[in-house]
C-alpha cells in the first residue's frame, strides 16, 4: 500500500507511476484525496465540535450555578445540537476511513526508476544467460511422455482422485521431489537463512498484508466455513509472521526459508501451457523471505536473486534472467526478476523463481516496522521474497534436458546423496 502523504505531496509522481504500469485509469489518485480531503475536513469539523461542547458546557455550570437557567438551557441546546452533528461526523469518518483503505489497496507499487517499461512479456529485458541449450535437431521427449513411461508421476489418477492438476509422484519420482525440496533448505540454511515451517492456512488479514487481498481472490483456494485461504505461496505466511510489530533495527536483516506445499486456482489458464507440471494446482515450492532495512533494500534483493540462482547452476539446467517490465511484473512489485529454465521437451522457457523487491508496500499493509538503534520513531522495514525454487518446472527441465538415448534420466550430481540414485530408468 502507497502512502497516503506520498499521494498527498506528489499526485503527478503517482499518476506517472501508473502510466508506467499501463494503468486503465488514474483518476483513483483524485478519487483518494477528495476522500482523503472529505476524511480531514470531517475530523476537522468534529474537533471544533468537540471544543464547542465543552466550552458549553463550562457555561451551563456556570450559569446554573448563578441561577441563569433560561441562559443555561439556551446552551444545553446548543450542546446537544453540536453532540448530535458529532455523532453524525463521526459515522461519515468511519465510512471515509473504509472508502479510503479500498482505494489505497487498489492502487499498485511504484516501480523502481530502472524497471524496463513496457507492456507485454517481450518488453521484458534479458539479463543473462546460463548453460548451453540442447540443439533443437535433438530428439526430446516432453515430461509428461517420459513421467508416463517411468511411471514416475500419474496425472490421471490424480485428476480422478481430486482433479486436473493434482498429479501423483510415485517411486523415483516421489523421492526426486523430496530430495529438490531438501537440497534446496539445506542450501538456504547453509546461506545463513533461518528455516521456518508454517501453517499452510492464512486468515484474511495475512493475505491483504502481502497483497494476495484484494488482487488474487480468484488465484486462492478458500476454505469458507472458518474464512482461512490456502497459501498459494509460503510469502504469506512467512512474511506475516511479524505483522503488527515493531523489530529491533540490531536484528535486520531477518532472512527466513521455508517450504509448503502451494495451492493456486490458475484461473483462466488453458492451452499447451498447463500441459504436464507446466501449470498445476497443488505444487511443493522453497521460498526465501528477506526483512530488511530501506537502505540496504536492493542489495538484498540482487543477494536473494543469487541464491535462486546458485541452485540452477548446481543443477546445471540452462536458464535466463529476466528484468520484468512494469507491464509485466506483479501488482505489489517495485521491481522483479524471473528466472527461467529452459524446457528441452517443449522447445520453450519456464518460469521457476519471481524475485520481487515490495519496498514498503507490504510493510505497510501489515504495520511492521523497526525501531532505530539510535532511538527515533518506529520506521517501516522492506520485504522482500524469491523462489528457490519452485519444484513442478525444474522436475519437467530436470526430466526433459537429462533424458538419454537408452530411455533413462539422469539424475544431477549434487541430488545423489539426497536420492540415493543416479538415474531413472
Amino acid at each position: 500500500m502507497l502512502s497516503i502523504q506520498l499521494i498527498r505531496d506528489q499526485p503527478a509522481s503517482v499518476r506517472c507511476a501508473l502510466q508506467r504500469r499501463n494503468w486503465p485509469d488514474t483518476s483513483i489518485v483524485d478519487q483518494v484525496l477528495q476522500c482523503d480531503k472529505r476524511r480531514r475536513d470531517s475530523l476537522t469539523r468534529v474537533q471544533e465540535l468537540r471544543a464547542e461542547t465543552n466550552a458549553a458546557s463550562r457555561a451551563i455550570g456556570a450559569l446554573l450555578r448563578n441561577g441563569r437557567k433560561k441562559e443555561a438551557h439556551e446552551h444545553i441546546a446548543i450542546q446537544s445540537a453540536a453532540k448530535r452533528e458529532t455523532k453524525a461526523l463521526e459515522e461519515e469518518s468511519r465510512t471515509l476511513d473504509k472508502e479510503l483503505k479500498r482505494l489505497l489497496l487498489a492502487i499498485p507499487n511504484i516501480p523502481h526508476a530502472d524497471v524496463p517499461d513496457g507492456k507485454q512479456p517481450s518488453d521484458n529485458r534479458i539479463v543473462l544467460h546460463f548453460g548451453t541449450r540442447p540443439s533443437p535437431d535433438t530428439a526430446r521427449s516432453p515430461h509428461w511422455h517420459i513421467a508416463e513411461r517411468l511411471g514416475i508421476v500419474d496425472f490421471d489418477r490424480g485428476a480422478k482422485v481430486t482433479g486436473s492438476g493434482f498429479p501423483f509422484y510415485i517411486g523415483k519420482g516421489a523421492r526426486l521431489q523430496r530430495a529438490l525440496i531438501q537440497f534446496f533448505l539445506d542450501t538456504a540454511v547453509e546461506a545463513g537463512y533461518t528455516e521456518i515451517q508454517p501453517p499452510l492456512m492464512v486468515n484474511a488479514d495475512s493475505a491483504r498484508g502481502t497483497g494476495q487481498l484484494p488482487d488474487k481472490e480468484e488465484q486462492m483456494y478458500e476454505v469458507q466455513t472458518d474464512e482461512l485461504f490456502l497459501v498459494p505461496t509460503a510469502e504469506v505466511p512467512v512474511t506475516n509472521l511479524y505483522r503488527d510489530e515493531i523489530l529491533d533495527e540490531k536484528t535486520l536483516p531477518l532472512r527466513l526459508c521455508a517450504y509448503t506445499p502451494c495451492w493456486r486456482r490458475e484461473a483462466g489458464s488453458y492451452g499447451k501451457d498447463v500441459r504436464g507440471l507446466n501449470r498445476i494446482h497443488q505444487f511443493d515450492k522453497v521460498e526465501l523471505v528477506h526483512i530488511v532495512h530501506p537502505n540496504h533494500s536492493y542489495d538484498e534483493w540482487e543477494l536473494l536473486s543469487q541464491h535462486s540462482e546458485k541452485l540452477l547452476d548446481a543443477l546445471a539446467l540452462p536458464y535466463r534472467k529476466l528484468y520484468m517490465c512494469t507491464g509485466d511484473m506483479g501488482f505489489n512489485q517495485a521491481a522483479q526478476y524471473d528466472l527461467e529454465v529452459w524446457s528441452a521437451g517443449q522447445n520453450q522457457w519456464l518460469e521457476v523463481a519471481s524475485i520481487s523487491n515490495f519496498t514498503d508496500y507490504q510493510a505497510r499493509r501489515m504495520r511492521l516496522r523497526y525501531r532505530p538503534v539510535g532511538g527515533g520513531r518506529p520506521a517501516l522495514v522492506h520485504t522482500i521474497n524469491g523462489s528457490a525454487l519452485a519444484l513442478p518446472r525444474v522436475l519437467a527441465a530436470l526430466l526433459e534436458y537429462n533424458q538419454r538415448n537408452d530411455g533413462t534420466i539422469l539424475v544431477p550430481e549434487v541430488l545423489h546423496r539426497y536420492t540415493g540414485f543416479d538415474r531413472i530408468g
